[in-house]
């Protein structure tokens, strides 16, 4: 056994920090070089993830140290409002109460498969214990809320570009289910795009990223890698049911009681 799975990960200091920021600076002189455009985002992008990475690592602490449920839940009602409203905010199209429905959508597919995963597979005494359930809702946020937005996003467009079409099925005697079924299916086929990739190359040409902190905090790798299909399955149940809740609520506001498509209420950011 080597020193550093005897000890775990070997920590890391500011010195450390500010050799690896040498790395985003060649992608920023590289960005330079080509013309992109692109290196006043690359310096945002860099110190908001510095400064919001530090933030959550002092306040994970704190409620670490808390070891207060009430203290967990305001953090999950943090993260899915966030979570929510960035969903939306990635899709070029958008519609009054789309970030609501969002919210909703990420409270109901990633409390569930958060919850299943740390009660019944992980068996977490108590449910609440932040070191598991914290980490394990924010992988599926973060991974299900781009499944969020690519459906929202789908399913806007062809809802615009398609809607003489849609009308002439409604008008013919199509219900709304059945004018609006294939753009539904189009959009939720989008939004699980990126998990079925992410579960395609897993151990082949990536090393997912809860398996590979596990690695480098000492686990045994036949270990970490148990965790990490319990993790793929979690996330692509929720990419699943995140995609679909979403294309659901979706198409239920934009087509109403009467079988009318509501296209007027679509807008472009």
């Amino acid at each position: 056994m080597t020193a550093a799975a005897a000890h775990g990960a070997i920590p890391l200091d500011a010195v450390d920090l500010a050799i690896a920021s040498g790395l985003v600076v060649i992608a920023g002189l590289t960005s330079l070089a080509l013309g992109t455009g692109l290196v006043g985002r690359l310096a945002v992008a860099s110190v908001r993830t510095v400064l919001q990475l530090l933030l959550v690592g002092y306040v994970l602490e704190w409620v670490f140290g808390l070891d207060s449920a009430p203290a967990v839940m305001a953090c999950l009602a943090f993260m899915l409002v966030v979570a929510g409203r960035t969903a939306v905010r990635r899709a070029e199209r958008t519609f009054r109460g789309a970030t609501w429905r969002a919210i909703l959508t990420l409270t109901l597919t990633g409390l569930s498969t958060a919850l299943t995963v740390t009660a019944l597979v992980i068996r977490v005494e108590p449910w609440w214990d932040p070191q598991y359930l914290l980490p394990i809702i924010g992988m599926v946020l973060g991974n299900t809320l781009t499944g969020l937005s690519l459906s929202i996003d789908k399913l806007l467009e062809d809802l615009s570009e398609r809607a003489a079409l849609i009308e002439s099925d409604l008008a013919l005697g199509a219900t709304r289910w059945e004018a609006g079924r294939d753009a539904v299916t189009g959009a939720v086929r989008r939004g699980m795009i990126p998990i079925l990739n992410a579960m395609t190359v897993a151990g082949l040409v990536s090393l997912p990223g809860m398996m590979t902190g596990q690695i480098l905090a000492g686990q045994r790798p036949l270990d970490a890698v148990l965790y990490q299909i319990v993790v793929m399955f979690m996330l692509a149940a929720a990419s699943a049911m995140g995609a679909t809740g979403v294309a659901l609520f979706t198409w239920h506001r934009l087509f109403d009681a009467r079988h009318q498509l509501r296209s007027e209420r679509i807008r472009r950011r």
